[in-house]
């Protein structure tokens, strides 16, 4: 059904016509009178002329008054001058805004009508359904300011202050507040006000510095995220302003647009269906229903946005955009706050949880000796006397020295608890994020980043992402002639006027000419503008001519199962029907009885010419081409009826009986740099499978091309196979032959599917690519969906974890290459923080139940936990990938996130720490010969530059070179520089705050030089192997040992006792 039909279903302006005048109201008088005056003369006298012509000798009385309805009886798009008119002409828009929105929301028939159908509303908009709005800055301004912007009110972002009082509700940060305020108040109490805040005001800071900190960390990320949200929800919508189709972001989509929609589009407003055929609707996300909507001019033509092309194509008119729309007002109402956890993070909440308790038992150990200590009178204070004397101890030094004692095992719980393992996740996840968006990858799904790195079978497609997508007819085959030159000339024009219906008509790419003269643009997927380019400079096709000269009765709309494409056609000259199909060559052969010569002689396909068509079809499949075929038929009426089970008559195109009109062969070439993505993954012991709807010859090529198949690759080696025989093979021989298939040609959504759910039953983490509809369910079973951003559906993308915007394998590469490095800059990250964690912990432990007092303040462990909670996170988690991290397997999905390397790595340089800083605490007055405090100092400085040189260490965990590329690193070398000022202003001018006293330069380079031997330590140990069995594995085994040797034991005692009676 053409357009203008369409139309013709509602024609309001004649039934306006045959109601007589006095049937208006005042008001509905004035309406027209104004909105006849703000119609240019030249438009309205236009249509004049033509409704006069129409209706003079009918409704000689009304003939004065049709003016009135010169907006409800606009000509249809095929009009030219309608569009010159309108392209002149300046947009002012004549109708209630708020009465259309209802009308739509509510599927409001009987009101439509009275807006004089979508034809009417199109004029009352300005938009020509063709040419659609004018292609004008100001224009688009205007219609924004008078009918809102297509964007949707959301929840404000979380502000620092936010994150800063988020950061205060951890009960740990609680307490020391708390601590931190009475050893203020007892402070100034004891030593006056000028004296006594030093205490406990630096616990205060300190405090503040870490939340602060930590709150700007955080939200950097959230503001990080948000910033990738909107790009992610930046649609992009294939709309025709000023007669040029183009692609324009959904928010700058306004009221009046003509919008193009496809399978697996996501309809960006509300609105009205224009033209189009076969359209089905997805509403589920809007009403819960699966059913899908049949969309049309007549019973139903209203389209809301949040629903999807489920079939079918069509133009769309825009009606209402943004809060106006039903899926805008829904959209307003969710706060989008997903606090999504990633599978690693709940893995390290587990891990940070363990630790944490240690963590707890050792503080709780430490305040116990301290009070028991404190309260038996083993302590002493700066003068020699003992701190606690029974009775004669002053209420307030009690209090004071308990207050002492709780803020230092506080503090050991504060350093204890790795607060830092979640934001080296977020801080990793966030540069990921980023780094990979700048290589053309859009994560949709935080866990896919780290799933990623795990990934053992890419499934890929081959079109656009193994390809350039950049079709180009390079052959054509006529029955069993080639032509290559000089094609209109040769082709009998019977055959040429078949071959511009069976490429202008059954299509959903289009061709604009231009009014400059500049060249003609072809619209439409790849496949779609080379064939269209193909016929038009080729073949001389005249797309104009062509829709004026025929209507389209049907449309069977191309989709990946059934792989082509038809239309029924009629010429309006002699009302005769032909029908057409396009698809894949073989599919399309398959369908045909006879073909047709270039002198347009129609040869009937017997077994010998379709062998021989057969072959011609392998032999462009095997120089990697791309074979279109296409088939023509003349039916009439009567064939074009079928009933369905509902007894109910439908249009049915004819598949039968064919006459095959020709072959088209398209070039793809390879993407550069395929070759080597492909090696890189599988270096990387990753598989890659391609998974292909072209024809198995077509696949074979490519493969061999891009180093999918390799040299040694024999026909019987069972790689390569077609959908249909992998789909017929039993579950278990699935199961059994699923590892060595590299190639996949003819498949289905299905199949590729199929494949993924057995790849996944043998252990495998499957990544898959799509980009239709039909991939959907493939990409939501994959452990990781990868859909297209150039030419993936929404339906694809919303069911995908990441969207490759350049839809080219080398980014898929890319994004396996950044899975690796999330999860390897975690384990970075671990390695460092435990060695600081088990050394603090056991310093202080030790410590306090040897001499009675911890070494560390609860200001200088704030400070190291500031080191290595947020600024150790900045530097270790902003690594980037590394060409070492490609040589090595994947990382199993129940591999320890704490290796063997690791545990070795990080129980060297604690026991070095532990050594040094316990040889300092005991004997570290007698070596240098320096007083206490000094002493205390020396401690601390030589603890913290430990850290500093063990960040170096933890950058590689296997490779004794811990300085490779640390220049491309700039954020780390300038974190490493900020914390060593940091720490000499800690020590040198910070004497109060920090309760150290200053060094001098031979002491600076005693603990520089302490702090170094970490570099030769953690060189040695890497020579150490371990095994790749893990550690706790050991301890289980010892435990089952131990289980079953009392087990024997305790059975064997009565045995014995039994004996003896």
């Amino acid at each position: 059904m053409s357009s203008s039909d369409e139309f013709k279903l509602y024609d309001c302006g004649t039934l306006l016509l045959d109601v007589t005048t006095s049937s208006f109201t005042k008001a509905q008088r004035r309406w027209r009178i104004a909105y006849t005056a703000i119609y240019s003369a030249r438009a309205m006298l236009s249509l004049a002329k033509e409704i006069i012509s129409r209706r003079a000798s009918q409704h000689p009385s009304v003939i004065e008054q049709l003016h009135h309805y010169v907006a409800l009886d606009i000509e249809p798009s095929g009009s030219q001058h309608w569009g010159e008119n309108f392209l002149s002409s300046s947009f002012a828009p004549k109708i209630d805004q708020k009465i259309l929105v209802k009308s739509l929301k509510e599927k409001d028939l009987v009101s439509l009508c009275q807006f004089g159908g979508v034809e009417g509303v199109a004029a009352a908009l300005g938009t020509d359904p063709e040419y659609g709005i004018r292609n004008d800055d100001r224009e688009v301004m205007k219609r924004q300011e008078m009918f809102g912007t297509n964007t949707y009110r959301r929840p404000p972002p979380k502000g620092l202050l936010y994150f800063v009082l988020d950061a205060f509700k951890d009960t740990t940060i609680l307490i020391l507040l708390v601590c931190a305020a009475l050893s203020l108040g007892f402070g100034i109490k004891e030593h006056g006000a000028e004296e006594g805040w030093y205490e406990g005001g630096s616990i205060f800071v300190a405090v503040f510095l870490v939340v602060v900190v930590s709150a700007l960390s955080n939200f950097r990320q959230e503001t990080q995220f948000d910033k990738l949200s909107k790009i992610s929800n930046n649609i992009k919508v294939e709309v025709v302003r000023g007669g040029r189709r183009q692609d324009i972001s959904i928010f700058d989509l306004v009221v009046g647009d003509v919008v193009f929609l496809k399978i697996g589009d996501q309809i960006p407003a509300d609105g009205l269906f224009l033209h189009g055929y076969s359209l089905q609707m997805d509403e589920s996300s809007m009403t819960g229903e699966s059913d899908h909507v049949e969309v049309d001019a007549r019973r139903n033509p209203f389209l809301f946005s949040g629903s999807k092309v489920a079939d079918g194509y069509a133009q769309m008119l825009v009606a209402s955009v943004g809060m106006d729309t039903a899926w805008g007002e829904m959209m307003s109402s969710i706060t989008g706050d997903k606090n999504e956890r990633t599978p690693l993070q709940a893995r390290l909440d587990k891990l940070t949880s363990s630790i944490g308790k240690v963590g707890l038992l050792v503080a709780f150990l430490v305040l116990v000796v301290l009070l028991i200590r404190y309260f038996t009178g083993n302590t002493k204070d700066d003068n020699g006397q003992k701190e606690y004397i029974g009775s004669k101890t002053n209420v307030d030094d009690i209090l004071n020295a308990i207050v002492h004692i709780v803020a230092a095992a506080v503090t050991i719980v504060v350093v204890a608890i790795p607060e830092g393992l979640p934001l080296a996740v977020t801080l990793t996840l966030a540069y990921s994020m980023k780094r990979m968006m700048a290589d053309q990858a859009m994560v949709r799904k935080l866990s896919a980043c780290e799933t990623m790195g795990s990934a053992t079978i890419i499934c890929t497609d081959k079109t656009g992402t193994l390809t350039l997508n950049q079709m180009k007819v390079t052959q054509f085959w006529l029955g069993q002639e080639s032509i290559e030159e000089d094609l209109a000339n040769i082709i009998a024009p019977s055959v040429l006027e078949l071959f511009y219906q069976g490429v202008g008509l059954n299509t959903t790419g289009s061709v604009c000419k231009p009014v400059s003269g500049s060249l003609t643009e072809f619209s439409g997927s790849p496949t779609e503008k080379a064939i269209l380019s193909w016929a038009v400079l080729g073949l001389g096709m005249d797309m104009e001519k062509l829709k004026q000269e025929y209507s389209i009765i049907h449309v069977e709309t191309f989709n990946s199962e059934k792989k082509r494409s038809g239309v029924s056609v009629r010429r309006r000259a002699d009302e005769t029907i032909h029908v057409h199909w396009k698809g894949a060559a073989e599919m399309i052969v398959a369908m045909c009885s006879q073909y047709y010569e270039s002198n347009g002689i129609i040869r009937s396909m017997n077994e010998e010419g379709r062998s021989r068509i057969e072959t011609i079809i392998q032999s462009m499949a095997a120089g990697s081409l791309r074979c279109i075929a296409f088939a023509h038929k003349q039916v009439s009426e009567e064939k074009m009826e079928c009933n369905d089970q509902s007894g109910k008559n439908h249009q049915r195109i004819k598949e039968d009986g064919l006459t095959l009109l020709g072959i088209v062969g398209l070039k793809d070439p390879c993407r550069p740099g395929v070759m080597k993505a492909v090696e890189a993954c599988h270096s990387a012991r990753v598989g890659i499978k391609m998974i292909t709807g072209d024809n198995v010859f077509t696949a074979k090529a490519i493969a061999t091309e891009c180093g999918i198949l390799g040299p040694d690759y024999h026909e019987e080696s069972g790689e390569v196979v077609e959908g249909i025989e992998f789909r017929n093979y039993t579950p278990d021989e699935r199961m059994e032959k699923v590892d060595k298939i590299l190639v996949m040609a003819r498949s289905s959504p299905f199949d590729k599917l199929l494949m993924v759910q057995c790849l996944k039953q043998k252990g495998h983490v499957v990544a898959v690519t799509g980009d239709g509809t039909n991939d959907a369910p493939a990409l939501k079973e994959a452990d990781i969906g990868l859909s297209m951003g150039i030419q993936g559906t929404e339906v694809a993308k919303e069911s995908s974890d990441i969207v490759i915007l350049d839809d080219n394998f080398s980014s898929v590469a890319t994004v396996l290459r950044w899975g690796r490095c999330v999860y390897n800059n975690i384990q970075k990250f671990i390695q460092f923080q435990l060695t600081v964690n088990v050394a603090a912990l056991v310093i202080n432990f030790i410590a306090a139940v040897s001499a009675g007092e911890v070494p560390l303040t609860a200001v200088q462990l704030l400070w190291v936990n500031l080191i290595m909670d947020t600024l150790g996170a900045l530097a270790l988690a902003t690594d980037r990938p590394t060409k070492e991290l490609m040589q090595k397997p994947p990382v199993g999905r129940t591999e320890p996130l704490i290796t063997n390397i690791m545990w070795r790595n990080l129980l060297a340089q604690a026991l070095y720490q532990i050594a040094i800083l316990l040889i300092l605490q005991f004997k570290g007055e007698s070596i240098f010969n320096v007083p206490e405090r000094v002493k205390d100092t020396l401690i601390f400085n030589t603890f913290v530059l430990c850290q500093v040189f063990n960040e170096f260490n933890a950058r590689k965990l296997e490779e004794q070179n811990v300085f490779k590329g640390i220049l491309q690193n700039r954020l780390f070398l300038g974190i490493v520089g900020i914390t060593i000022i940091l720490q000499v202003v800690m020590v040198e001018f910070l004497k109060k705050f920090a309760d150290t006293e200053k060094l001098k330069l031979w002491q600076w380079g005693v603990c520089i030089v302490l702090a170094a031997f970490s570099w030769p330590i953690a060189w040695f140990v890497k020579l150490i192997p371990v095994s790749d069995k893990p550690f706790f594995s050991y301890l289980k085994r010892l435990r089952i040992r131990f289980t079953i040797v009392t087990q024997a034991i305790y059975h064997r005692k009565p045995s014995s006792c039994s004996c003896s009676t």
